[in-house]
């Protein structure tokens, strides 16, 4: 099974940009798309972006498209989230997460997951 470990997660001004990290291991993450969920202070967790296995395919949340670019290298088994335009909605944790099928926004598709890292942006 992946295991996902996410990283980069900081305070940040408005406007200011951030580049998440998940780093993964225990099998071969090339046979898995990627997502990203973000979870708002006292809210539900959403669903952010996700990358298809090989990357050739990406998909966006309406509230994210135009500032957010997700990326992945599998020879290095990475995937990053390059977060730009950053806004107080912003806030909150990130989690990266595997789907062994196909690349989804629906959370219940995804099985493994990490522990989160925190964004705070605020002035």
């Amino acid at each position: 099974q992946l295991q996902l470990v996410e990283s980069g997660g900081s305070l940040v001004q408005p406007g200011g940009s951030l580049r998440l990290s998940c780093t993964t291991s225990g099998s071969t993450l090339a046979w898995h798309a990627i997502g990203w969920f973000h979870q708002a202070p006292g809210k539900e967790r959403e669903w952010v972006s996700c990358i298809s296995s090989s990357g050739e395919t990406t998909i966006y949340a309406d509230f994210v498209k135009g500032r957010l670019n997700i990326s992945r290298d599998n020879r290095k088994n990475m995937v990053w989230l390059q977060m730009n335009s950053l806004k107080p909605s912003d806030t909150g944790a990130y989690y990266c997460a595997a789907d062994s099928v196909a690349c989804s926004d629906f959370e219940g598709d995804f099985g493994s997951w990490g522990q989160g890292t925190q964004i705070a942006v605020s002035s």
